[in-house]
């Protein structure tokens, strides 16, 4: 396929809504960095959008606009600060506290009393967790508990201990819970799947990844619109529960993931499962054979696949791909080269594409 330029073209769509204003305005000026990824500020008097925990000198709260994502504040016309780096936001460090509290002391609950004695304010965790997960708090936490006990179950354990070891308080509360998730009760999943899913934060912002026994099946940015339908046709394709669960398909794909973003990898080893129509699959297997570093048109890519008046077909095909990045959807450019859509937002696919256009590091891990 040959080999496209591209030009930047940026656009948007309206997403969530803020925390009150003043409570941004006195989070930013005590550069309180429990609001990172919450908002973003835009200064206007110097056109640079920073994180609410930005060390620099706070300008007057008249000039400072607030934003709910980065591609809100580029949508602007806001350049990115070179000092906090606000393009490469991560997990506050409260919320990393948290989610290794729950990882490390599986039947412990963390109630919000709890929460209060850790300096947190539970309608910010909730709202954290809620726009970040698609769940709240206490919700992701009793999700974690299920998927440890389902993991548990299908190497030996028994019912007992895995009751004993998420923290019900009964048996038959155990087995309600899991009977929703999962849609079998414990005794029957000990040979059964489910679709794990775990948050990893890129430069570009935070990305849920999923994954079956057989390989990675999701990775989406957390702020696309779309999510939630993507979900959906998770749990149709595969018919499985979506838990937050630990597998060696996602740790093996943060490892190449933080490669990736280093310069130091050009091909993803990882395997990848990705069901779908038998037009959808040729599409995506399609995206596979663009080489790193290149691009190719919606039109090329139709007459590749022996249906050169489908580019249209393709397009929605390439909307539908549910594993950003390893299926390089984001290689895909209009035949004027222009970027054209990509549902990680236009800002993403200029800055992925940039990143492999870049001469590769010595490999590495």
């Amino acid at each position: 396929m040959r080999v496209k330029p591209y030009t930047a073209v940026m656009n948007a769509t309206v997403l969530p809504s803020l925390p009150p204003r003043p409570e941004m305005e006195r989070a930013f000026l005590d550069s309180d960095a429990s609001f990172d990824g919450l908002f973003f500020t835009g200064v206007r008097t110097t056109g640079i959008f920073c994180l609410p925990s930005c060390p620099a000198r706070k300008p007057l709260p008249r000039n400072v606009e607030f934003f709910p994502t980065v591609k809100e504040a580029v949508r602007a016309g806001y350049r990115p600060c070179k000092r906090c780096r606000p393009t490469r936001t991560s997990a506050p460090d409260w919320v990393r506290d948290l989610l290794r509290a729950v990882d490390e002391n599986g039947a412990e609950r963390i109630s919000e009393s709890a929460l209060r004695q850790k300096g947190l304010e539970p309608a910010r965790v909730r709202r954290y967790f809620q726009r970040q997960y698609g769940m709240t708090f206490q919700a992701y936490c009793r999700a974690r508990r299920l998927g440890r006990s389902f993991e548990a179950i299908r190497e030996g354990s028994t019912i007992d201990d895995a009751v004993f070891d998420t923290g019900f308080e009964s048996h038959s509360g155990f087995r309600s819970a899991f009977a929703r998730v999962f849609g079998k009760p414990p005794g029957q999943v000990r040979d059964a799947d489910c679709i794990r899913l775990a948050w990893m934060e890129t430069p570009l912002g935070p990305m849920l990844a999923g994954a079956v026994s057989s390989g990675i099946c999701l990775l989406e940015f957390t702020d696309r619109r779309k999510l939630e339908t993507q979900f959906a046709v998770l749990r149709r394709r595969f018919s499985l529960a979506l838990v937050p669960a630990a597998s060696p398909h996602l740790l093996q794909l943060k490892t190449e993931m933080a490669a990736y973003f280093a310069g130091r990898l050009s091909k993803f080893a990882v395997p990848l499962v990705f069901p779908g129509t038998a037009f959808e699959r040729r599409v995506w297997k399609q995206l596979l054979e663009i080489p790193y570093g290149e691009t190719c048109s919606y039109q090329e890519l139709a007459r590749t696949l022996g249906q050169a008046q489908a580019s249209r077909a393709v397009g929605s095909a390439n909307g539908r791909n549910r594993i950003a990045i390893l299926v390089p959807c984001h290689r895909v450019v209009n035949q004027n080269g222009e970027l054209g859509g990509y549902g990680g937002g236009l800002w993403r696919k200029r800055l992925l594409l940039e990143l492999e256009r870049k001469p590769k590091l010595a490999p590495g891990p």
